[in-house]
């Protein structure tokens, strides 16, 4: 049916997500809060508004150059954008998650945590896209540690460190979080070099706090940035022994990982091939074939096959012998790829 004469047609959605962060606080720009590259002594809270064009692709991030992004050429009608982002005291920061989770049938919320080479704003961009294809009902939040969004080697080894400083923080964060809000069904997802933190996180927040650990209902480690003999020996076992589901996408042509890789000497537990980790007790989706996104290294927020697996997992809780999509390999311990 056609609009009335003079009516205003809404060619885009706003999807509010909210945030934590140990990066230092810029000064605002009009409406908009941001944080920038270096390490704070205290948290920061609140939340962001992004709005999603009517022509959004599931899994894109629209905007006016694919590497950065151009301010005078941004168009709502086009792109992605950050509207809004507003500081909360930590009280009305969890009372306003507190509320989106009651507003949500199942009482759901995930944790995102980015990896490397990643900003405040590119945080909240591909946390609210990520909300958006997925159709989330409950509270998105993202956790920013100070990255400083540089994709060379000496912002690698920054990163390294800062996100090993972090680890403390997540903890301190997430451990609040799972006993002050009213959230059932929690999804921790991490990326990247993030999911050194958050590894770390689970197995000693839900170890020293068992009766925490029926709220994390999945973690998903999408290509994880982790010494994989260090992850086999010390980390897997500990997160078996925790209980909670434990999902890892890997990929033979993430080329941030083959450098990290190559940095370290030792292969990563998100790189494919024949290094593929494959442990009891922990899924493991070799995503080689799905289509890619820039250097590969977001695969896992910009596909479209991931995306719909992340669904069957948030929505009907599957497991992967149970979700469309996906294909069983048995070698010596089964494993999953998508279908093609």
């Amino acid at each position: 049916m056609d609009a009335p004469v003079g009516a205003v047609i809404n060619l885009s959605s706003v999807v509010q997500v909210y945030f934590v962060t140990d990066r230092d606080r810029l000064p605002a720009s009009g409406i908009i809060q941001t944080f920038g590259k270096l390490r704070s002594d205290s948290f920061s809270y609140g939340s962001v508004q992004v709005s999603i064009p009517a022509t959004h692709q599931t899994g894109f991030i629209e905007a006016p150059s694919s590497l950065v992004h151009i301010r005078f050429l941004e168009d709502p009608l086009k792109h992605i954008l950050l509207l809004k982002s507003t500081v909360l005291t930590k009280e009305s920061f969890l009372q306003q998650i507190q509320n989106r989770v009651g507003e949500s049938e199942k009482k759901e919320a995930f944790l995102f945590v980015h990896g490397f080479n990643t900003t405040f704003e590119q945080a909240a961009l591909r946390s609210a896209q990520m909300s958006f294809d997925l159709g989330f009902r409950g509270a998105p939040i993202f956790y920013s540690w100070p990255s400083k969004g540089s994709p060379t080697p000496l912002g690698y080894v920054a990163d390294s460190q800062t996100v090993d400083w972090a680890k403390g923080n997540l903890k301190i964060f997430l451990e609040e979080f799972l006993l002050k809000t009213n959230a059932d069904r929690v999804y921790l997802i991490a990326h990247s070099m993030g999911t050194q933190a958050l590894t770390d996180t689970v197995t000693t927040l839900l170890s020293a706090r068992p009766e925490l650990r029926s709220k994390v209902k999945e973690v998903i480690l999408a290509a994880p940035d982790i010494d994989a003999g260090i992850f086999r020996r010390d980390i897997a076992p500990a997160m078996v022994r925790i209980g909670s589901p434990v999902t890892i996408y890997a990929s033979s042509k993430d080329v941030a990982l083959q450098l990290s890789h190559l940095a370290s000497d030792y292969p990563r537990v998100g790189d494919s091939g024949s290094g593929l980790v494959l442990i009891d007790g922990i899924e493991t989706i070799d995503a080689s074939n799905v289509s890619l996104g820039f250097l590969g290294h977001s695969v896992f927020a910009e596909s479209r096959d991931v995306l719909s697996d992340w669904r069957y997992i948030i929505e009907q809780g599957l497991r992967a012998r149970e979700r469309a999509g996906l294909m069983q390999v048995n070698m010596p311990r089964p494993y999953w790829t998508f279908r093609k």
